[in-house]
């Protein structure tokens, strides 16, 4: 394992079993982006560092007809994500692997090189290379398919002092939101060739992005 993959393990052996509980009062807008996935019957979605297995549980539940695939660098997470998925009653739905978001293999980890619809949530945040994981993410886009981010904003439009203690606060657990995001999506999409969207949400708590392959 990567040695980030080790200081997540680390981050995570033991918020897991809270994480979920915690996360919900402030990882914002992730519902708003599984609601807005629409795969097609039959589609295959693929979360990238997709941790608990929280959100794709959510988007089998959205989505029922969807195939759901999960890619984490962290095994401690996926013990925790592929607990979830038995307890909902998902497994036959769920294939979950492990993997470094900026460099793996789908066909090798799922046999299957491409997905309908790919997503990050609050995950660029935390990989300390994401603008490799974006273009991997790209990547595995089917032609046609969407990839949706949501992650934490840069609180342009929330008091500065509000801004300085989230952001200390996520310093701690080794989160640093990404200000080039909307730059990053925009070359992205001119570079690999698709339609980019970028905008921000709760006054600049958070961003939503991503692009459509052509």
């Amino acid at each position: 394992m990567s040695g980030h993959g080790q200081l997540m393990d680390g981050v995570y052996r033991y918020q897991r079993h809270i994480y979920d509980l915690t996360r919900k009062y402030y990882l914002l807008g992730r519902d708003g982006l599984i609601a807005d996935l629409d795969p097609p019957a039959g589609g295959a979605v693929l979360e990238i560092g997709c941790g608990t297995g929280r959100n794709l549980i959510a988007v089998g539940k959205a989505w029922p007809k969807a195939r759901l695939y999960g890619v984490d660098i962290s095994d401690a997470m996926l013990d925790t994500a592929r607990a979830s998925v038995i307890r909902a009653g998902m497994a036959d739905r769920v294939t979950l692997a492990q993997g470094d978001a900026c460099g793996f293999d789908p066909q090798v980890l799922f046999g299957r090189a491409s997905f309908e619809r790919v997503f990050i949530s609050y995950a660029l945040s935390m990989i300390p290379e994401w603008e490799m994981a974006l273009v991997q993410a790209a990547r595995c886009v089917a032609p046609g398919g969407k990839l949706e981010i949501v992650d934490f904003g840069q609180q342009d439009e929330l008091p500065v002092l509000w801004k300085r203690a989230l952001f200390g606060w996520l310093e701690r657990f080794h989160v640093s939101p990404r200000r080039e995001l909307n730059g990053a999506i925009n070359r992205l999409a001119r570079d690999m060739g698709g339609f980019p969207h970028v905008r921000t949400l709760y006054r600049g708590y958070a961003v939503r992005g991503g692009l459509i392959r052509v």
